[in-house]
């Protein structure tokens, strides 16, 4: 069933169509897109998070943004309503529920509901924020400021047990593994985390 929030978000009309259409379940690291094809449905989501990564030429990534509970996928919404190719891919972070939009009706609710075009405008605001704030942290801050932030963001657990590999981490941050390992090493030796094999604990101030 979608999200309660939706309740908030969408008219009554709008709600009947997204309550008609099938939910899909999906555990963590399920592909949803790739780059290059074309859009054919816009997912959104009912549980879990989804990310939306880009990919370079020489196969290095960078973490655009999270799709979280009602919620879409902005980009692939844009792409679909000028018939266009993806330019990123998208995966579940976690064990995800959504809707499967058919990317025909992105066009006919633009027409049909006001609550879709505010919820397409609200969604085109957050994703640019977000997207100045990775350019930002390209840009003018270091590798070791961007990971201590990547880190706090992911420990949400009261054990600050965060499951994530050192590619992953260096996936996300748009940098090399080598480079990820040995910020990690440094940031254990003085204590403030515990690195274990596809987990890292903190157990300090970072």
């Amino acid at each position: 069933m979608p999200n309660k929030a939706f309740k908030s978000i969408f008219e009554a009309e709008l709600l009947d169509e997204l309550y008609q259409m099938k939910s899909i379940s999906l555990p963590a690291n399920s592909v949803l897109l790739e780059s290059g094809s074309y859009i054919k449905v816009i997912p959104v989501v009912i549980s879990g998070k989804i990310k939306v990564i880009k990919k370079s030429e020489s196969d290095k990534e960078i973490l655009l943004y999270h799709i979280s509970p009602a919620e879409s996928c902005i980009l692939s919404i844009t792409a679909s309503f000028n018939n266009e190719k993806s330019k990123v891919y998208a995966l579940t972070e976690t064990d995800t529920e959504l809707i499967a939009v058919p990317s025909s009706k992105i066009k006919e609710w633009m027409n049909k509901y006001v609550s879709w075009r505010a919820f397409l405008m609200k969604l085109y605001n957050e994703r640019l924020v977000e997207l100045l704030s990775i350019l930002d942290e390209v840009a003018f801050k270091h590798i070791d400021f961007r990971l201590i932030e990547r880190l706090k963001e992911k420990a949400e657990n009261d054990n600050k047990e965060i499951k994530i590999t050192h590619q992953q981490l260096a996936d996300e941050l748009g940098t090399a593994r080598e480079v990820v390992s040995r910020l990690l090493k440094k940031l254990e030796s003085q204590g403030k985390i515990k690195i274990y094999r596809g987990k890292i604990k903190i157990i300090g101030v970072l």
